[in-house]
């Protein structure tokens, strides 16, 4: 077995383990632990018990990796590998009850950074609907069993495109009038209210693309994996990797298009 392989197998057990607490948490009643950067962007408790569990059992399993997470921060790695991890990805959806929140966790070779790292395995769980993707480099991308990929170029009617929103007000003006430019090319727009399920939608062909400017490590390590495997492209533009200015998912026949009507929105 790979390494990559052995990595994802205990990435699918640990998110397993950590959907299940978090869905536990979400039946008993959720506690708002903090407030970060604005109103809409929160902290649960069970944001810090899940982020624990999980820390925990990589610490049991694999003492030298290195660990990212959401609400604990970063630990050293002395293996090379880096456990990147958001405990429940769309904690607003999830304290107000809306089934769209995951466990995200990624396996990264090199440095945490986006621009920088090799993605090795990542999982995305969402407790509320038992769905599970997952992707092991080099292995393909999966739902539960089942091998997913993205969509071929969508027809003229348009694509269905999914994207986010920052909490700053004056940030969501801008990104607002960028989304009125990406009309024209689009059939409908989705919002997740959580990135990493935007991703695996890309992945399983349920939205033809997917952009989102300020997402963190922990937001794209599982996901964006889990594309690629799944045939998307993941970048942003000028062939730039993504990052936390800009991140774009897409399938290879609609990237061309797709990127070039967002820097038209981008710079106008």
């Amino acid at each position: 077995m790979t390494i990559e392989s052995t990595l994802s197998e205990l990435a699918i057990d640990i998110a397993r383990e950590a959907g299940e607490l978090a869905r536990r948490r979400r039946d008993e009643g959720v506690r708002i632990a903090a407030t970060k950067s604005g109103l809409a962007d929160i902290v649960t408790e069970a944001d810090r018990e899940v982020e624990a569990l999980i820390r925990a059992r990589v610490d049991a399993e694999r003492p030298g990796d290195g660990f990212l997470g959401e609400e604990s921060g970063a630990g050293e790695s002395t293996t090379g590998v880096t456990w990147v991890v958001d405990p429940i990805d769309g904690t607003v959806n999830y304290a107000y009850g809306i089934p769209a929140y995951a466990v995200s966790i990624g396996v990264v070779q090199g440095t945490p950074d986006p621009r920088e790292w090799t993605a090795l395995a990542g999982v995305v769980h969402n407790p509320a609907t038992g769905e599970l993707f997952h992707a092991a480099r080099g292995a393909g991308a999966f739902l539960g069993e089942r091998p997913i990929a993205v969509n071929a170029a969508p027809d003229a009617s348009g694509a269905l495109i999914a994207t986010g929103f920052g909490y700053d007000p004056e940030k969501r003006t801008r990104q607002l009038a960028v989304l009125g430019k990406m009309m024209p090319i689009a059939r409908d727009i989705r919002r997740m209210g959580a990135a990493s399920l935007d991703l695996t939608a890309v992945a399983a062909g349920r939205v033809d693309a997917y952009y989102e400017s300020g997402l963190w490590p922990w937001d794209q390590a599982a996901g964006a994996l889990i594309v690629e495997e799944a045939g998307g492209i993941v970048g942003a533009l000028d062939g730039e990797r993504a990052s936390r200015d800009l991140l774009i998912a897409a399938a290879p026949g609609f990237w061309p298009a797709f990127t070039q009507a967002l820097a038209d929105a981008l710079a106008s």
